[in-house]
């Protein structure tokens, strides 16, 4: 075989059609799936309360939650890769039911984290081989189809703030047992998607089975610009995980030291900022195709920054508006970033894809222990300050190969 036919065969999904049941599928088991995990600091407010926790403790939780499901997400997608196993997905729905039911009964400090490290095994399973079937089922629309599945998962986190306030503040801990029924709609869906993806191994139009990923790895070495450019993109996405961590578990703290709002109430602004999240994730992935992804990568985190910098010296009735754009911009590459990466490595999707949506997370869990640190030390004002100055860091997108480049490397020899 050539090395010309070897690397049309590694981009053999663009000639493929769009198959959208597949994508909206995953989008809802996507949903489902971030969902459970949303499950784990919506009930921040109310361990802090019952059990006395501190916002270092919290912190914790938050490290081994995103730590468990980020760190491991490239360890399975790089297997997956080299031996697709389409019926994991359905596995690792039920992994995160059974840290659910662990997390729901749960008496101390200790056996909550045990609970949070199934939910987050089971996430981990789940990321990377959702990735590899959004990327199966694109077509030639990839930012369309990757805003489809990760819009679903981005909106099951924003529901977070929803929980606490309608489920946990009247129903507490035990509460979360309600979401095993979320738990079995996912491993019903996820049994239909894995019948799909196990049919495209064996009808063999799976690009990228172990012996073409080593025959395009053979014939086309990765670049040295690639690498970096891999290694900027996950240091762009780690300030980003960063900032969203320091929102999405302290935020509602420093509305209710500083603003004197309840629990309650807090809960709406986080879910407004998060929602906002949504609809850039969704509208990111074809303005990207349109636009260009390192343009949008750059939009998302440099066009943030003059927001998120004033966002604590603002009156409380601004933080709503102002929040709810910085939700949108901040969050619009977030599909963006993994399209972008699997085309840095389209023989790797899973392990890239493992990399991006979570690796990088993880290190976001990293900021979440010492967000919450410094809290303890210091305040949650000078917290959010730090947060603001992080998106800053998005002028180094420019440092990134444009589209054209990206596509001249990879298919270079």
């Amino acid at each position: 075989m050539s090395a010309t036919t070897k690397i049309k065969t590694a981009s053999a999904p663009d000639k493929m059609p769009t198959v959208y049941g597949i994508l909206f599928a995953m989008s809802a088991s996507h949903l489902l799936n971030d969902s459970i995990q949303s499950v784990v600091p919506a009930m921040n407010p109310i361990f802090e309360q019952t059990l006395n926790l501190s916002f270092a403790q919290i912190g914790w939780i938050a490290f081994v939650l995103n730590m468990t499901a980020s760190v491991m997400q490239p360890v399975f997608g790089y297997f997956a890769d080299k031996r697709p196993t389409p019926f994991m997905l359905p596995i690792g729905m039920f992994m995160s039911m059974l840290g659910l039911i662990g997390f729901a009964l749960s008496p101390n400090f200790y056996v909550i984290l045990l609970s949070v490290f199934f939910i987050g095994i089971g996430s981990a399973v789940f990321h990377p081989e959702g990735s590899r079937v959004a990327y199966m089922a694109a077509g030639p629309k990839r930012g369309l189809a990757q805003s489809i599945y990760q819009v679903g998962g981005n909106f099951g986190q924003s529901l977070a703030p929803v929980f606490t306030a309608f489920i946990f503040v009247s129903l507490g801990q035990k509460g979360a047992l309600l979401f095993t029924l979320v738990t079995v709609t996912g491993i019903i869906i996820l049994l239909y998607v894995s019948k799909w993806y196990k049919g495209q191994i064996q009808d063999g139009m799976m690009f990228s089975q172990k012996n073409r990923a080593k025959a395009q790895q053979s014939v086309v070495p990765v670049h040295k610009k690639i690498k970096i450019a891999m290694g900027l993109l996950i240091f762009l996405v780690f300030a980003r995980s960063f900032y969203v961590a320091g929102i999405n578990n302290f935020y509602q703290f420093y509305l209710i030291e500083d603003y004197g709002l309840t629990v309650k109430h807090a809960q709406l602004y986080v879910f407004i900022f998060m929602f906002a999240g949504v609809l850039g994730t969704f509208f990111g992935g074809p303005l990207a195709d349109r636009f260009g992804r390192r343009n949008l990568i750059f939009l998302s985190m440099a066009g943030a920054a003059p927001l998120t910098i004033i966002l604590p010296f603002v009156p409380l009735s601004w933080i709503i508006p102002i929040f709810f754009v910085i939700g949108f911009i901040i969050l619009s590459s977030f599909s963006v970033v993994v399209v972008y990466a699997q085309e840095l490595l389209p023989s790797k999707v899973g392990m890239v894809s493992g990399l991006i949506v979570g690796l990088a997370f993880g290190m976001g869990a990293v900021g979440a222990v010492l967000l919450g640190t410094l809290a303890d030390m210091y305040s949650m004002r000078f917290v959010m300050i730090l947060c603001g100055l992080l998106p800053l860091v998005g002028i180094l997108t420019w440092l990134l190969p444009s589209d054209e480049k990206v596509r001249e490397l990879t298919s270079a020899k």
